[in-house]
């Protein structure tokens, strides 16, 4: 019946899951090129535009990239392993480590873009933050790039009245980032909640974050809450699903 059903599907289909188990199997790894279109052309003989179809499939997956006047290759890139649990732990950022650092490793991370600036909250977020018609918030926007690829675009909103004057209005809000900085103000971050979705993504997304095309984006906003149930950060993410892994390991 197995054989029956791989007959059903296109023959573009066929090639692309026999490029894609190669890979898999260590055929083909990371860096390597591809057959190309007249390879394909001549191994499994179909017309060209049925093997640019099957390279296609793999590009939009974002299991491989074409790289111009070169032909496709085995995306090196390694996904990101973000231990949505783990990394958050008061352990991690008030010890003066950044969350991130329970994700990469030793991996090369740099916030190549960084804008604080003082703004009226969008309704949804005002709603969130429980503020007021008058109160502002300090609005936080950051590219991060792993391993020099954009895996990554966030936004926080905090509240102005409980941020102002700190270090959290800077660029660099020091050794914890902003997690240890709302603590010293006794906002202590004691529950996060994250909600997750997915959706392609927006030009100005897929450009930022240098996305194969068919490529989606995994949405997360975290809110931060501090003691009796106080929201104190609203962060909305923008993350690469090609450069990710989300790991969430809990006790029964």
């Amino acid at each position: 019946m197995a054989n029956t059903d791989d007959d059903r599907r296109p023959k573009y289909q066929r090639i692309a899951d026999t490029l894609r188990e190669a890979i898999q199997s260590g055929e083909y790894g990371p860096g390597d090129r591809l057959p190309g279109e007249n390879e394909l052309m001549a191994a499994h003989g179909v017309a060209r535009m049925t093997a640019r179809q099957a390279l296609s499939v793999l590009r939009d997956e974002g299991v491989a990239e074409a790289r111009k006047g070169a032909g496709v290759f085995v995306r090196a890139f390694r996904p990101l392993r973000r231990r949505g649990i783990q990394r958050l732990s008061q352990e991690q950022w008030g010890s003066g480590r950044s969350i991130w650092s329970a994700d990469i490793e030793n991996r090369a991370l740099e916030v190549d873009q960084v804008t604080v600036s003082e703004e009226t909250a969008p309704d949804h977020i005002s709603a969130v933050l429980d503020l007021g018609d008058d109160d502002t918030v300090c609005v936080r926007r950051r590219r991060f790039v792993l391993d020099e690829k954009a895996v990554l675009l966030a936004t926080s909103y905090l509240p102005m009245s409980v941020v102002a004057g700190s270090a959290i209005t800077q660029e660099d809000t020091g050794p914890g980032g902003t997690y240890a900085r709302l603590a010293e103000l006794g906002h202590k971050p004691v529950h996060f909640r994250e909600e997750i979705r997915s959706r392609m993504p927006s030009k100005d997304e897929a450009a930022r974050l240098s996305m194969s095309a068919g490529t989606p984006v995994i949405l997360i906003c975290r809110t931060a809450f501090a003691d009796e149930g106080r929201p104190v950060e609203v962060n909305e993410m923008t993350l690469d699903a090609a450069s990710y892994i989300l790991e969430y390991d809990f006790d029964a």
